[in-house]
């Protein structure tokens, strides 16, 4: 079997957590009973410089340890790494995918399995790219995510943003993927942009939530759902909750003391325009008055 030293570990798990998006494992877990069949699917791997796509298993105990290789061009598929289950594996290769299969599931295959590929940087130097991988849960009960979304106590709103919070609980098996969407009024759904907000995820026995930081509209309130992915199937939540746009700008201290001053000389101005012309009109007056006078 190969085992990998702890320097190749850490370069798998840094590909694991920066390069995730090259590969795609759509499927977060799987859950199976012993004596069933499982197919393990990888995309993306024309982004791959390498010829071979490697399958890796990993226990919750164990390092990464591979399973076999497949030939990307013609499907050929190696087992020269003398992996204790190897006879339990097959690959194939698909149009646009490749995938890993186990014909008959046994309590052992319980693990997450990767598909994995090299490409070269610009000095020709390979590196590993993985995704996220797909666990498998072998005899477990599968119990759907109960779902709630909730305001988030933040400061955040201080700062033209809004926090929500997604709860997910009581399911088994106890991995889930969160997404979002949104709508205004009168509008469609929409998916909310990868780019809009941060999230964080916090895992606990026997539920998980995700908080989500978004951004408040300038013009439009938008009412957010969340959704969880559990076992292939996505579960929403019974309620949605409202960010309203953005209030109406309220001026500084300072700004308000410049409209008052602003306002204070338009009052002088005005006065004392009232002032010049009542005085010349006086004047004009008086002028006439004062000639006739001296004529008699």
């Amino acid at each position: 079997m190969l085992f990998l030293p702890a320097a190749a570990l850490c370069c798998l798990c840094s590909a694991l957590v920066a390069m995730a998006a090259e590969l795609i494992q759509k499927d977060l877990t799987l859950t199976r009973r012993a004596g069933e069949k499982v197919s393990f699917s990888c995309g993306g791997t024309d982004q791959c410089s390498s010829t071979y796509l490697y399958w890796y298993q990993k226990k919750d105990t164990e390092t990464f340890t591979r399973i076999l290789r497949i030939d990307r061009s013609n499907g050929i598929v190696d087992k020269r790494y003398n992996h204790h289950q190897k006879y339990d594996f097959s690959a194939l290769k698909k149009q646009n995918s490749h995938e890993l299969r186990i014909q008959t599931i046994k309590l052992l295959h319980s693990a997450t399995y990767y598909c994995s590929c090299y490409n070269y940087d610009t000095h020709r130097n390979y590196y590993y790219i993985f995704v996220s991988g797909t666990k498998l849960y072998v005899d477990e009960q599968v119990v759907k995510p109960v779902v709630s979304v909730y305001p988030a106590a933040s400061r955040a709103h201080l700062e033209g943003k809004s926090s929500l919070l997604c709860l997910a609980s009581a399911m088994s098996p106890p991995l889930v993927q969160f997404s979002w969407k949104r709508q205004k009024k009168n509008g469609p759904l929409e998916d909310l942009p990868p780019a809009e907000g941060e999230q964080l995820e916090l895992r606990e026995p026997g539920r998980t939530v995700a908080i989500r930081v978004v951004d408040q509209d300038a013009l439009y309130t938008y009412k957010y759902r969340c959704y969880v992915k559990h076992e292939g199937e996505t579960v929403e939540a019974q309620t949605e909750q409202e960010v309203s746009a953005l209030p109406p700008p309220v001026p500084s201290q300072c700004q308000v003391k410049l409209l008052c001053v602003l306002y204070t000389v338009l009052i002088v101005k005005s006065l004392v325009y009232c002032c010049g012309l009542s005085l010349l009109m006086i004047l004009r007056n008086k002028g006439p008055s004062t000639n006739c006078t001296h004529a008699d």
